[in-house]
């Protein structure tokens, strides 16, 4: 008979075998948490079941410490780990160093757990929502630099505010490289102390594609941008972290550009408006004058002599002429001030780019910026300073293309 093992040389046989097994390092186990306890000293035990097995389940503080939810009984999650033996009651158990929430209903209660942290520690406070300023110089644009979002903000700030400068820093908004590509553009924009505000977005999607936004890390670095952030993540109904944290939430990529930016006919509708009440203002002043100086004069003439009243007169009529000069010059500074920014409009106008030899050629109603983008039989359309042109691609050249910084903004006629 061979020499007897002791309980402790069985075990630890077991347990390096199992520790060596490749199969067992590493493997993700789905199931239900059980009898989930948080133990003082910040380990976590529980068990996890499914209809048919159990396994115990441990993880240590310094794991612990990174979970963005807190698991309760009966939820459904992965749990990824190394399988070994807890020798002294000779038990197998699954150490995990990451655990996270299995399908949507899992996934809302992590959700809602973190927003009732969050807004504990008051990151969703309406006291603490910078305001947006009127007329922003430079705004910087966080999102994928392929999608539509990027096309939607971009046109609709050309369109509104031309005199605004768009930055784009590129990030991915979706999957595991999301968050922490946020993140970074948010630290980044603090080296640019020129830009004035901030606009995160993406298109729509579901629970899963939007849970970057949903990311502890995303909220903080929301919650410490320099500047006021604008969330616009492209659902109507659900609102993601990122948009509880932001300063001002947009239900759209283009709703979003609607709100940073002001309209400039409606700009100058508003100066037309002040320039006729300074005017209507003036007009007051003057007849006021007139009715004071009128009953200064009636008085001189019942209590002066006929001398007296002359001078007082000659006085009045100098001090008319003053006022009046005053006031012509008041208007004329108004009304050159109006015709300014007249002039100014005028000279962003696109249709003053048109007159200047440019054109715009459409396909199917999108600018075309490259000749690569049409393909040979295509209908073109091309709009004139005056009148339209119809063509067809017979033939194309394509151009060395020009690659500008990624943070640079543009808009150029074609």
């Amino acid at each position: 008979m061979a020499k007897p093992l002791s309980v402790f040389e069985l075990t630890s046989i077991v347990r390096d075998t199992l520790q060596n097994n490749e199969r067992l390092t590493n493997v993700w186990v789905s199931g239900e948490v059980s009898n989930f306890k948080a133990h003082t000293s910040g380990h976590c035990y529980f068990t996890l079941k499914d209809e048919r097995a159990s396994i115990r389940m441990v993880m240590w503080r310094n794991r612990a410490a990174s979970l963005t939810f807190r698991p309760a009984d009966g939820m459904k999650v992965l749990a990824r780990g190394t399988i070994s033996v807890y020798e002294r009651d000779g038990n197998y158990q699954l150490y995990v160093d990451r655990l996270e929430p299995d399908g949507l209903g899992s996934l809302h209660l992590a959700l809602e757990q973190l927003k009732q942290r969050l807004a504990a520690e008051g990151l969703f406070g309406t006291e603490r929502k910078r305001a947006l300023p009127r007329f922003p110089r430079v705004v910087a644009v966080l999102t994928s630099p392929t999608g539509a979002a990027v096309r939607d903000i971009v046109t609709v700030m050309e369109r509104r505010w031309p005199l605004t400068q768009v930055l784009i820093f590129p990030v991915a908004v979706q999957g595991a490289e999301a968050a922490p590509s946020i993140v970074s553009a948010l630290a980044a924009v603090a080296g640019y102390p020129e830009i004035d505000v901030v606009v995160l977005g993406r298109g729509g999607g579901s629970l899963e594609d939007l849970w970057a936004f949903n990311e502890e890390r995303v909220a903080r670095a929301i919650f410490t941008c320099p500047v006021p952030v604008v969330s616009a993540v492209g659902h109507e109904t659900d609102f993601t972290i990122a948009d509880l944290v932001a300063d001002l939430r947009a239900p759209t990529p283009s709703a979003a550009a609607l709100l940073v930016v002001p309209d400039r006919h409606e700009v100058e509708r508003h100066l037309v408006k002040l320039a006729s009440r300074m005017s209507r203002d003036m007009g007051r002043k003057v007849s006021t004058a007139r009715q004071y100086l009128d009953y200064l004069s009636v008085r001189l003439q019942s209590v002066s002599p006929a001398s007296a009243i002359a001078r007082k007169q000659q006085i009045a009529d100098s001090l008319l002429l003053r006022m009046q000069n005053a006031v012509q010059r008041r208007i004329e500074v108004a009304g050159s001030a109006l015709a300014q920014q007249a002039l100014r409009l005028q000279a962003i106008s696109p249709l003053n780019v048109l007159a200047r030899g440019y054109s715009v050629t459409r396909a199917g109603g999108v600018v075309i910026k490259s000749a690569g983008k049409v393909t040979l039989g295509d209908i073109l359309t091309t709009t004139l300073h005056s009148g339209t042109v119809y063509s067809v691609v017979t033939g194309k050249e394509e151009a060395h293309e020009f690659r500008a910084n990624p943070q640079g903004s543009g808009g150029n006629c074609s």
